[in-house]
């Protein structure tokens, strides 16, 4: 840096000089100093002035150009302060002109014009030949002053965002914290407590006068073919009676709240620990709501339990409101005005009269709680299991809550209600079918009441030409039985669907000991010893193993099993087949031993119970642990319906559909409630469906000659399957020695490929039974007759049809040849045609009598074959009671 370049001390540096101008004299300078370009010319070029130099400080700036110096502390850009002692130059005579100080040039004198040139920025010193290598600006101490005011450069992550510091994390969380806070109160409280105070002001609460006229709609039932009306329930209007505030006992009272809100009397409306309680057990898989006796009355006033959050707001809305319209006494009585009970009867007065034959106000604390206890479920108001343990529930309930003494619910005993009557229709139809319907759409959802509110039209799939062939093969066969303890039950199911075709549970009204007019129990809804049908699911558990009919078991009659050892018989010599009998062969012959052998030890029962219930027949966890699964007994049960629908599986190529009544729910104005296609079918027996129709056909093929075995035909055309069963009677000490051979249950399911029809013929109980000529009844003597005409009635007329053809699974029975011991004189099926037996039905043997074996086997047909009529039934006469 040159001395002319020098500030004066403790001042800022000024700008680098500036050449001369071109064809400028120096100016005079200071003593001492070299000499000083005269100020540069003023004007434009383009104007006709001078032009600008070269250099880039001093004299006039162009707009927008930087200023050629830092700005001086007191915001003078550029200016030189003036030296010391008075503006003196260092070193200086006294009065002689500061340091830096330019003279103007000698008069006259003005610089030349020169061709007009745009200045050069300043940071361009090295093209204007100024540069001499200082830059103020890289000097930092000289800048020290304004270092607060410079925003230091921000650290980013890789991401490109700032990092923070902890205290900045700190206090943008807590910021984030509040404004959430902020936002969840509005949400959640500010929000919702506007929008429930419109809808408090919108809403209308009905009154129990306008429920009663809208559950006085009738509900219409229509059979399968969608146009021939079955029968219509008309709402019970006669004995409908709405109570006034303060005829309710407060014992009926307690009895309501101990059911279905015992917080009635205190709370507004709606109980918000019990919807939080109701929320936890819906997240948890548990039951229980938290609806309040006042939501509870919106509901079946409006008849919509839609699971929308819409519905359930507008329910508190209304049940709020009228807690403050009216009192809780107000309250009670219109919700016991509307509420359904069962047995037709909505509100108390009704039920009190249906099911204790006396006023509300009679009701005693023991009868009250019955009835509270019903109000969850009043479908099930003929289930006394399901009566008696929310019966039990009440009256605890009562006591905890302190309405009842704890002595009185000690000494109380269950309520006996009177013998329920007959539901009146407009049409003929029968009341067992109605109640499963009825049944079936309560389970979904729509009770009687909801159905009447909505003016129901229910589409059934009982078909009207097999219910008749049902009802008349039932009253044909069993006409002229001697004895009056026999009773009986059929019904039909589509393998295509799962519908139900025809269903006879037996007569809809009774008499009682005192000849009184009652309603008949549903004998198709029963569960049973089912027998040596359910062989059938022995069969299916030991092919899903990948066995075949062609294994061979000894059939030997009694043969020991267990320890301590039990014995299995044979129902005599035709229903043995050897030490090495096929398992084609004994289902055939229903060979206990054999069945036995094979759960016993190949299948257990718990296979059997699985089999059983993907097939559709609803299974215990007894049935799984009890061996006697294998011969229908012991603790295995199952119902006509049922077993209907577990053979329909077979008949369906293993695809199992759910039994249901109901093909289609509209309302008044036909909106389609729900439809059949709700039920899906689904393979049965293996996750591959072709798989499940190979164990399904293997099954069929079979139980085919079963039928010809057990003297019962085929209808014309079609083939078939099925199995007789039989449970024996368990003789009790006194009996007359011929009650020895008795038989309690008998049954006859069989199959074509559209539709399964299962037939039960027994007592109530552990009775023994005797037909028309004084012997034991077998499932082949009266159930098998009965299914015969039914399935010949009703597919008479129909096409032809066959089963489909599956390969074999193991062994093929047709490949194996068994040798009895003892000869045979029976004739074979090219010797002798099939007779049939629904005229004369065969006398079966049973242990003690003989009778001869074949020694060979034809070759076994398809299902439906011509295998000849064997007498017999194939019965078992073990210990325990079980039999063929």
């Amino acid at each position: 840096m040159t001395d002319d370049n020098r500030s004066w001390p403790n001042q800022e540096p000024d700008a680098p000089r500036r050449a001369q101008w071109p064809g400028e004299d120096a100016a005079p300078a200071w003593p001492g100093e070299s000499p000083r370009r005269a100020t540069p010319p003023r004007g434009n070029a383009r104007q006709g002035g001078p032009a600008w130099p070269a250099g880039d400080e001093g004299g006039q700036q162009r707009p927008g150009d930087q200023p050629r110096r830092p700005q001086a502390a007191n915001g003078a850009a550029g200016r030189r302060q003036p030296p010391p002692d008075g503006g003196r130059r260092p070193g200086g005579p006294p009065g002689s002109p500061p340091q830096g100080f330019r003279q103007p040039p000698p008069a006259g004198r003005r610089p030349q014009p020169e061709p007009e040139r745009e200045p050069d920025l300043i940071t361009h010193h090295a093209h204007n030949g100024t540069e001499d290598g200082y830059d103020p600006y890289d000097d930092d101490d000289r800048f020290d002053e304004f270092a607060d005011d410079v925003e230091p450069q921000q650290e980013l992550d890789e991401k490109g965002r700032k990092v923070l510091t902890p205290a900045q994390r700190k206090k943008r969380r807590w910021k984030i914290i509040r404004r959430v806070a902020y936002a969840c109160v509005g949400v959640f409280f500010i929000v919702p407590a506007i929008a429930f105070v419109i809808t408090y002001f919108m809403v209308d609460v009905p009154t129990p006068e306008s429920v009663a006229a809208l559950q006085s709609q009738p509900i219409t039932y229509y059979y399968a073919d969608g146009k021939t009306v079955m029968g219509k329930a008309l709402p019970k209007g006669g004995d409908r009676q709405l109570v006034k505030p303060g005829d309710i006992p407060d014992v009926v009272k307690h009895a309501v709240y101990a059911a279905e809100d015992s917080t009635f009397e205190t709370n507004s409306g709606f109980d918000f620990t019990g919807i939080l309680r109701a929320v936890f057990n819906q997240a948890t898989g548990g039951q229980g709501g938290g609806s309040t006796i006042s939501q509870q009355y919106i509901k079946k006033a409006t008849e919509n339990d839609a699971p929308t959050l819409t519905r359930k707001w507008t329910e508190l809305a209304k049940s709020f409101k009228m807690n403050n319209q009216e009192s809780k006494e107000e309250i009670i009585t219109g919700y016991l005005n509307i509420v359904y009970f069962g047995r037709s009867s909505n509100g108390i007065q009704s039920a009190a009269k249906n099911f204790f034959n006396k006023d509300a106000k009679d009701l005693s604390p023991s009868e009250a709680a019955l009835l509270a206890g019903l109000i969850q479920g009043p479908s099930k108001s003929e289930n006394q299991e399901y009566a008696q343990r929310r019966w039990n529930y009440v009256m605890d309930q009562m006591v905890a809550n302190k309405w009842l003494r704890a002595d009185e619910r000690a000494g109380a005993q269950f309520p006996t209600p009177v013998p329920k009557a007959a539901k009146d229709t407009s049409q003929s139809m029968s009341f067992h079918i109605q109640q499963r319907i009825d049944d079936e759409l309560a389970d979904e959802g729509y009770d009687s009441a909801k159905l009447h509110a909505t003016g129901a039209k229910v589409y059934t799939t009982i078909d009207p030409k097999a219910q008749k062939a049902a009802e008349d093969a039932v009253a044909d066969k069993m006409k002229g039985q001697t004895d009056d303890r026999l009773l009986s039950a059929l019904v039909a199911v589509s393998p295509k669907t799962g519908g139900v075709l025809a269903y006879y549970g037996g007569p809809d009204i009774v008499k009682n000991d005192k000849g009184q007019d009652q309603t008949g129990q549903d004998r198709a809804n029963q569960a049973r010893n089912p027998g040596s049908s359910f062989k059938a699911f022995d069969l299916t558990a030991y092919l899903k193993m990948g066995k075949g009919l062609g294994d061979t078991f000894d059939g030997s009659s009694g043969r020991k099993f267990g320890d301590p050892p039990k014995t299995i018989r044979n129902a005599g010599e035709s229903s043995s087949c050897g030490t090495q009998c096929t398992v084609a062969t004994a289902m055939e012959i229903s060979a206990n031993t054999v069945f036995y052998d094979m759960v016993y030890n190949v299948t257990k029962p718990k296979r059997v119970a699985e089999a059983a219930n993907e097939a559709g027949v609803p299974t215990s966890p007894a049935m799984s642990g009890d061996i006697n699964i294998a011969l229908g007994g012991g603790a295995t049960v199952a119902t006509p319906e049922a077993m209907a629908a577990g053979y329909a599986t077979f008949a369906g190529d293993g695809m199992q559909r759910p039994a249901h009544f109901v093909a289609k729910l509209t309302n008044a104005q036909d909106e389609v409630e729900f439809d059949e296609s709700k039920y899906q079918a689904k393979p049965a027996f293996d996750t591959d469906a072709q798989k499940t129709a190979q164990i399904a056909g293997n099954v069929t093929t079979a139980l085919g000659p079963v039928i010809k075995h057990s003297n019962l035909e085929c209808p014309t055309g079609h083939q078939c399957a099925g199995k007789t069963g039989t449970q024996q009677y368990d003789p009790r000490d006194g009996d007359p020695a011929a009650y020895k051979d008795r038989n309690a249950q008998t049954w006859m399911v069989g199959y074509t490929p559209s539709v399964s029809a299962a037939v039960w013929v027994g007592g109530d109980g552990n009775i023994p039974l005797h037909d028309n000529k004084n012997k034991p009844i077998f499932g082949s003597t009266i159930s098998g007759p009965i299914w015969q005409e039914f399935m010949k009635n009703y597919l008479n007329g129909t096409p032809p049809e066959q089963f489909d053809k599956v390969d074999p699974i193991g062994k093929d029975a047709n490949e194996v040849t068994t040798t009895q011991s003892k000869p045979s004189d029976t004739p074979t099926a090219s010797q002798t045609p099939p007779t049939p037996t629904s005229e004369t039905p065969p006398e079966t043997s049973t242990d003690s009598e003989t009778t001869t074996p074949r020694t060979s086997r034809t070759p076994r047909p398809g299902p439906g074959g011509s295998t000849p009529p064997l007498p017999g039934d194939g019965l078992a006469r073990p210990p325990g009671g079980e039999e063929g």
